[in-house]
């Protein structure tokens, strides 16, 4: 692998699927990503917030899945900071090498 992809989304979100987090050219040897880091080198995409950072979990109710998803990549992607989820998929079109996914649930305490 060249590059790495990091997807974090909740699919139960009112409005559809909602992009917590866009990241990639993250370096395959990459381990760990610490809390409230970017790995080096690696960009950010605008997330369904409207911002670049990570967006933490925030269900207006119930209980949510968020799906941690990681592709390997067998190229380094040339996209620019505004990049949303549907032109990340587009430019990973026919490079995914590999693929996995972790899912965690969370609601809000009240």
């Amino acid at each position: 692998a060249k590059s790495l992809v990091l997807i974090v989304d909740d699919p139960d979100a009112p409005v559809g699927t909602w992009n917590h987090w866009l990241v990639w050219n993250i370096d395959p040897r990459t381990k760990e990503i610490q809390e409230n880091a970017v790995p080096p080198k690696a960009s950010l995409g605008m997330n369904d917030f409207g911002k670049r950072p990570y967006g933490g979990p925030a269900p207006p109710s119930g209980v949510h899945r968020y799906f941690f998803k990681v592709y390997a990549l067998d190229t380094v992607l040339d996209l620019p900071p505004s990049t949303r989820r549907a032109a990340l998929d587009k430019a990973m079109q026919g490079h995914i090498l590999a693929e996995g996914q972790l899912m965690g649930k969370y609601t809000r305490k009240r």
